[in-house]
């Protein structure tokens, strides 16, 4: 018996075609999950400013068996021909959510499987615990699995999804499993890109064991017409790091949505990013940090700049348990408004249940400073190219932040591409 009825109402009734016909424990609970809750909306806390208005009323297929090579070929250069040395690093290439093996180049020190092959669904990213979760774990078709042997330096990989799509909408929701063993380093940069309109719903389930660093940077370049919602369960050792950055640029709607766990003492969790957004793009980053074990450090340092009626979305909790005493947790949200159309959402929230800790969270909302402004455009700076350097030392402060020098450099000549600033190909 099907877990959905073929009369339902709703976004969800988008997706009726492919989740009447599930078979398996799991993806038919997922579903039985969906026909409980629906798709959330903003009767619910966590998407009270970020609506799936923009899903419209057009059923969403799988992505078709064949793509346009052609087109895969010149999106997947202009990632690697953003900074010179992406193009020599590993990379594990999606193409609507399958694995493209003719376009990737699979790193040596770590070890790969894939999601279509042999199907696991982890154990943190549950179906019961968000609707988007649930929609992946019923529609999944396709992921990497990927593990970093205990002691091993992974160095840096590369996973890049990328969608092609025509005339009909379809969604592709991959599902990839991250886990670092004991004292193992590895430098992930993930990318996401495409053209036409379809709709991405990845989940991503993170484990980071004892003593073990994971450093992440996503840049979210998706198509203009493309919905982003993306979903992340990171869980964190004893003395191990978790260190986050996102960049959000493209699509109509983008949520980066984190859940990170510091389950063992001394463990650290940085989740920044920022988010460049103009016409009527939303971008919505949110995340939740559980502080479950003492003694441990989390950062959240997230900046916007929003032109046009863009409307940018930061949403950052932080929950320390009881137990967990000598935390250190640190939230901050800065947005610079290019339009009087523009807006921002800020919600920094702390829950807190220990009474040892050091917290703090703070917003900030402005306009480009005029007197600064002035000062360019007096030592003979044309207007647009003034602003443009505010804009970018605005950004550059956050983009500061990723710790590994590559991936930063990336970061600069992603923007640099999109947006004309300066740059860096160091």
């Amino acid at each position: 018996m099907n877990a959905l009825s073929k009369d339902m109402s709703g976004p969800l009734a988008l997706f009726a075609n492919r989740l009447n016909t599930l078979a398996g424990p799991e993806r038919q609970a997922a579903a039985g999950a969906l026909a409980r809750t629906g798709l959330p909306d903003r009767k619910s806390e966590a998407w009270h400013y970020t609506t799936l208005r923009a899903l419209g009323k057009r059923d969403y297929a799988a992505p078709p068996a064949q793509v346009d090579d052609a087109a895969v070929r010149t999106l997947l250069d202009e990632v690697l021909h953003a900074h010179p040395a992406m193009a020599g690093l590993p990379r594990v290439v999606f193409v609507n959510g399958r694995y493209a093996p003719a376009f990737s180049a699979l790193p040596d020190d770590v070890e790969l499987a894939f999601f279509a092959q042999a199907p696991h669904f982890g154990l943190q990213a549950a179906p019961d615990r968000d609707p988007l979760v649930a929609l992946n774990t019923a529609l999944a078709e396709d992921g990497l699995a990927l593990r970093v042997p205990a002691g091993v330096d992974g160095g840096h990989v590369m996973l890049v999804s990328l969608g092609v799509a025509g005339e009909q909408p379809f969604s592709f929701h991959p599902r990839h499993m991250v886990v670092l063993e004991k004292a193992a380093h590895l430098r992930l940069i993930c990318v996401q890109a495409g053209q036409g309109a379809y709709f991405h719903n990845p989940v991503t389930d993170i484990v980071v064991e004892d003593g073990a660093t994971l450093e992440h940077v996503t840049v979210q370049a998706e198509a203009a017409q493309a919905i982003s919602l993306g979903t992340l369960y990171a869980h964190v050792g004893h003395q191990s790091v978790y260190d986050s950055f996102v960049l959000g640029l493209g699509g109509q709607l983008a949520r980066h949505e984190v859940h990170a766990r510091l389950g063992a003492t001394r463990g650290v969790v940085h989740v920044n990013g920022a988010q460049r957004l103009a016409a009527q793009q939303v971008g919505d980053i949110t995340s939740v940090i559980t502080h479950a074990a003492s003694d441990c450090t989390s950062r959240q340092t997230v900046r916007n700049v929003l032109d046009g009626h863009a409307r940018g979305v930061f949403q950052g909790k932080v929950l320390v348990e009881r137990i967990a005493q000598k935390t250190d947790g640190y939230q901050m949200n800065q947005a610079l408004l290019l339009s009087p159309d523009a807006e921002i959402d800020a919600k920094p929230e702390l829950e807190i249940y220990a009474d040892d800790v050091r917290c703090s969270h703070g917003a900030t909302v402005g306009a480009l400073d005029d007197e600064q402004l002035f000062y360019l455009r007096s030592r003979g700076i044309p207007e647009q190219e003034a602003r443009q350097m505010l804009i970018d030392a605005f950004l550059d402060e956050a983009i500061a932040l990723v710790g590994d020098a590559t991936a930063q450099a990336f970061c600069r000549a992603v923007l640099a591409a999109r947006f004309g600033g300066k740059g860096d190909a160091a």
